[in-house]
């Protein structure tokens, strides 16, 4: 596998997946992690998932093991979606899983409108306010900040993708959870299912993933058990050790 002078190869542990990573361009987060486990995919052969802002293919290859169906990656940054594809190459899942390079907003383009049993996405988490300090590095800015897309895109874009009933899947911020909502009830998505994430006791969430349903019923929200990442010493919870580790 051809690597460039920054990159390297990295594996989660528990799923025995192996992702090309470069601490310049990408590299995936614990959210990636959590938001592949939260995910619900169908295990049928003729099933089709679509992650969105793929960046370099962590949740798409996490969630691999769940399906026989296919899982496509959207991702807009050229270096990113590469890394995607040698990514898929080097666990030899390049039958199941592709790559399209481009906007999101593009995405039916490639994939038919109202055709996807699945949607998932780890977008930027924030906005791009003309006062928001951003990283100088192109490409996390466009990671962490909404300058190649924003959240009623994606949404709206996650909502024209799944079939009727067909479910999403996000991890985003807590303090945008209202706004999430909000796009949500406009693009005939049903919240059903919050799970909160604490990097450790007695300190705030910093994380929500959030399940919604197409033209799912209103109502029937329900919040899950919530995660604690790291414990009082400062160690793995048993929940994230074997999310990472495969064991405790």
């Amino acid at each position: 596998m051809q690597l460039n002078p920054d990159e390297r190869i990295d594996q989660l542990y528990s799923q025995d997946i192996k992702i090309i990573q470069s601490p310049e361009v990408f590299a995936f987060s614990l959210d990636a992690v959590l938001l592949a486990d939260f995910a619900r995919l169908p295990a049928r052969a003729t099933s089709q998932t679509v992650d969105l802002c793929a960046g370099n293919g962590a949740v798409g290859l996490f969630m691999s093991h769940q399906t026989h169906g296919q899982i496509a990656e959207v991702e807009i940054q050229p270096r990113l979606a590469d890394m995607a594809r040698r990514s898929i190459e080097l666990n030899q899942l390049g039958d199941r899983l592709s790559v399209y390079e481009g906007d999101l907003a593009d995405v039916t383009q490639w994939i038919p409108k109202d055709s996807v049993d699945v949607v998932t996405c780890n977008p930027p988490y924030f906005a791009d306010l003309p006062d928001s300090q951003k990283n100088p590095n192109q490409y996390l800015a466009i990671a962490r900040h909404e300058i190649a897309t924003d959240l009623a895109t994606v949404v709206a874009t996650t909502s024209g993708l799944l079939k009727m009933t067909g479910k999403a899947y996000f991890v985003h911020r807590p303090d945008r959870l209202g706004q999430l909502f909000q796009l949500f009830s406009e693009n005939r998505l049903a919240p059903k299912k919050v799970r909160l994430v604490y990097p450790k006791p007695h300190k705030e969430a910093n994380m929500v993933l959030v399940e919604a349903i197409k033209d799912g019923k209103t109502g029937g929200l329900r919040f899950m058990e919530p995660l604690t990442v790291y414990d009082a010493q400062g160690h793995y919870t048993l929940e994230v050790e074997v999310l990472l580790y495969g064991r405790a």
